[in-house]
């Protein structure tokens, strides 16, 4: 199952001046770029994109695979790819690259640049500053010695703690901060000419490889938890782009008959069992459009945690509707994983719209000329998804 967030010796809401010692050995670090949910106590990590992050319930939990559904020309959807591993740097996150089209190093070079706020940094020292001083200027006092073991309040969280960042999508990200990460790559035509062909599982070859990879490195890096004592806890971000397409060895774009019609299915189900025994997340693209059999898509969509579906207005009619003169296409949430609950943390609207300017991408609420009593709720979905950018 998905990743737990767990902690040690943290002080409970009703203080008292009586802890229970817990040994250092048990006591878990928290892992940078992760929190707990809320509602349902899974360890989460962000998309990437802070607007989509609370479209799905306050980001992606640890131990879940997110399939995004290309749109037509795969400009998005590579755009959302993109931000998934941008994110991963910043936090320090290990990153493992998969493709069958692209290079894995290219993929890196040009992913875009985060956006650090120097105003909010300024601020941030500010206080910080104030803080200690006023801390050191009560030093001298006598308090009471229940009080002294109570948690200290966080006011403002530092640059580096903060969970999902900005990006500028007109920068690429710098060249010091792609050697500061470690990451893995896995490219099916280096692969397919250094190792010989293989077939296993009725499962094609470069998914076979594909998944030995994954596998080798989740082991090695110990991010199963197998070295929890001899290693820091880090997170594993996976990114494998336009799965199922011809490149990968599949015909399940090409015909609605497939040679291997489960293939990609039994991919899945295995990738499933490694995320959910490490400290992983999964990022796929699949070109939907181009699956000729329906029936294959709904077992893809089953057997992920997270899918979201992008449509372009490129070539369409809603181009030139006046009434979407304001985004570049829909985005549509099919599903969100149930996690230690019944239901599952949706949104409580559908009419999700995405518009790419110079320097972001967000995702907003349509707004189809709504009534009175939805536009407070517009007003309000905004202020929480959609982020300005400073030219």
């Amino acid at each position: 199952m998905a990743a737990l967030a767990t902690g040690g010796a943290t002080p409970s809401d009703g203080a008292t001046s009586f802890q229970r010692k817990v040994p250092a050995s048990s006591r878990l670090a928290a892992i940078a770029g992760t929190r707990p949910s809320v509602r349902h106590g899974q360890l989460l990590l962000s998309s990437g994109l802070p607007s989509l992050d609370c479209v799905l319930g306050g980001g992606l939990a640890v131990g879940t695979l997110l399939l995004i559904e290309e749109d037509k020309y795969g400009i998005y959807s590579n755009l959302l790819f993109k931000y998934f591993l941008a994110e991963g740097i910043v936090c320090g996150h290990n990153l493992f690259v998969a493709s069958a089209k692209e290079d894995p190093a290219d993929i890196l070079k040009e992913l875009p640049a985060p956006l650090f706020d120097d105003v909010h940094k300024n601020q941030v020292d500010e206080k910080e500053t104030a803080i200690k001083s006023k801390q050191e200027s009560q030093e001298s006092m006598k308090i009471a010695w229940r009080y002294q073991n109570l948690p200290k309040m966080e006011v403002s969280p530092a640059a580096s703690a903060r969970f999902g960042h900005y990006y500028d999508v007109s920068k690429t990200v710098s060249p010091e901060l792609l050697k500061s990460i470690k990451w893995h790559r896995f490219f099916l035509p280096e692969e397919m000419s250094l190792h010989p062909e293989i077939k296993t599982c009725n499962m094609t070859c470069g998914y076979t490889r594909l998944l030995q990879s994954i596998q080798r490195i989740i082991y090695q890096e110990g991010f199963d938890g197998s070295y929890p004592q001899k290693k820091q806890k880090n997170i594993l971000r996976i990114g494998i782009q336009s799965l199922g397409s011809v490149l990968w060895g599949d015909d399940i774009c090409c015909t609605d008959n497939p040679e291997d019609i489960f293939s990609l299915t039994k991919f899945l189900y295995v990738l499933r069992g490694l995320l959910r025994m490490s400290l992983s997340a999964c990022i796929i693209t699949v070109p939907a459009h181009l699956i000729q059999n329906k029936a294959i898509m709904e077992r893809v969509t089953n057997l992920s945690d997270t899918v979201v579906g992008l449509e372009s207005f490129i070539g369409s009619e809603r181009e030139t509707n006046p009434l979407y003169k304001d985004y570049q296409g829909l985005i549509h949430v099919h599903q969100i994983p149930r996690l230690n609950s019944l239901i599952c943390d949706v949104s409580g609207t559908k009419d999700l719209a995405f518009r790419l300017k110079r320097k972001q991408f967000t995702i907003e609420f349509a707004d189809h000329q709504p009534c009175a009593s939805q536009k407070e709720h517009i007003l309000t979905f905004k202020h929480r998804l959609s982020f300005r950018a400073s030219s």
